[in-house]
């Protein structure tokens, strides 16, 4: 079927071609840009694909070319998008809820809850502050059905965020991931990551559907034990399939009861040991969903940032909440340090470490503004402040790794 971008002959092409070019543009750009630019001592291939979405999305390229944004990404052609970011991304929060080590975190639990404890309520505080004040100067930031309160709290909890993924490949470019410290600094992050989907879930909590969030969360536990003991009995080869069923599953009745269906799937994650998959294979499979499918929903949500209420004003709130971002996570992991008794330096890079944004901030920024509880240009900000955090990251840390490294605790 020719001529489907609305009688445009400059864009005579299928919606297939269409979608190809999408795609083409989703995979060479960012990776262009990277090679080229060399970024990968700077940062992540995911930061700049993060960046390249918000380039090719309707405030950029849609403003230089409209009619080729509009052809391009077409309702026609962003259907199989959206159905692919959406099923990549499920995927990739699932295997965040894998790898948190509960156990780990509660064996350590002096030090854990502590600098934790510290590392989420600060930031959450000094973003909530920060939030007020936004909402002072405009009601535009509040979602259309959001009230003050669940727009505050959510802006707060993006400041606290640590993104557990990108996390991991910033100690994988660090060369400190399978260390003793790099295992405390994940270990930190994970407990950190759980009170974020629980706050999420408070957030999001509908008093119309109470009944059906209700029933999710007694069949799910009831449902968590069957699966713990069936998994363990398949072979190894069958227990992926089982875990890509189980979180269709799962995501489905969340997204049913009222909750997001990624709130299904961090829990859907949370439930299954890291140890029946195997961290080689954990860390193959995540690798591949990064590579693979991830790149669309960074293109999907590129394409949902907007600038109703100008750039400058935008970015400026990104400013802002990024300060409140680091100065929360610094303070906090610095107190912690002090009542732990850390050695001199280690506050610091785990401060910066744990600030890290990214891709979960995004995941829980989308899913803010999906149900409506902040507005597109909140969005926007908070998808600029968790670039702009995450790019500081390795410039900031760099010289104080290879200076500690000597050190036990990194061993």
């Amino acid at each position: 079927m020719r001529n489907c971008c609305g009688g445009d002959k400059s864009f005579d092409m299928t919606t297939t071609e269409l979608f190809l070019v999408a795609m083409l543009l989703i995979y060479a750009v960012p990776f262009g840009v990277w090679r080229l630019l060399r970024l990968d001592a700077v940062a992540p291939l995911a930061i700049v694909q993060i960046v390249c979405g918000i380039v090719l999305g309707p405030g950029l390229l849609g403003a230089f070319s409209p009619t080729f944004h509009a052809a391009v990404f077409s309702p026609a052609v962003m259907g199989p998008l959206n159905g692919i970011a959406w099923w990549g991304v499920m995927i990739f929060v699932f295997l965040a809820g894998v790898e948190l080590d509960v156990a780990e975190a509660w064996d350590q639990r002096r030090d854990t809850i502590v600098t934790a404890g510290l590392a989420l309520l600060l930031p959450l505080l000094l973003g909530s502050v920060v939030a007020i004040g936004l909402l002072r100067q405009s009601r535009n930031w509040v979602g259309p059905v959001g009230h003050d309160f669940q727009t505050i709290l959510g802006l707060g909890m993006a400041c606290a965020v640590t993104a557990l993924p990108i996390l991991v490949l910033l100690l994988e470019q660090l060369n400190i991931l399978r260390t003793r410290f790099g295992q405390r600094v994940l270990r930190y992050a994970s407990l950190d990551d759980v009170v974020i989907w629980a706050v999420l879930a408070l957030i999001l909590l509908d008093y119309g559907r109470l009944g059906r969030q209700a029933l999710f969360v007694f069949v799910f536990m009831a449902a968590c034990f069957g699966v713990r003991r069936l998994l363990p009995k398949l072979a190894e080869k069958e227990r992926w399939f089982a875990c890509l069923i189980w979180l269709a599953l799962v995501g489905l009745a969340a997204d049913w009861s009222g909750l997001h269906f990624m709130v299904g799937a961090f829990l859907a994650g949370l439930v299954i040991d890291a140890r029946w998959l195997g961290v080689q294979q954990l860390d193959n499979y995540r690798g591949v969903v990064l590579a693979v499918l991830m790149p669309v929903f960074f293109l999907s949500t590129g394409l949902r940032t907007t600038w109703e209420m100008g750039g400058l004003t935008v970015f400026a709130a990104a400013v802002v909440l990024l300060f409140a971002s680091v100065a929360g996570k610094l303070i906090g992991v610095s107190l912690a340090g002090r009542l732990l008794g850390w050695p001199k330096g280690e506050a610091f890079v785990i401060g910066w470490l744990l600030q890290t944004k990214a891709l979960i901030m995004i995941v829980f920024a989308n899913i803010l503004l999906d149900k409506g509880i902040i507005s597109s240009d909140s969005f926007t900000a908070l998808l600029l402040m968790a670039v702009m955090s995450t790019v500081l990251t390795v410039p900031m840390v760099r010289t104080k790794v290879a200076a500690l490294t000597s050190g036990k605790n990194w061993t």
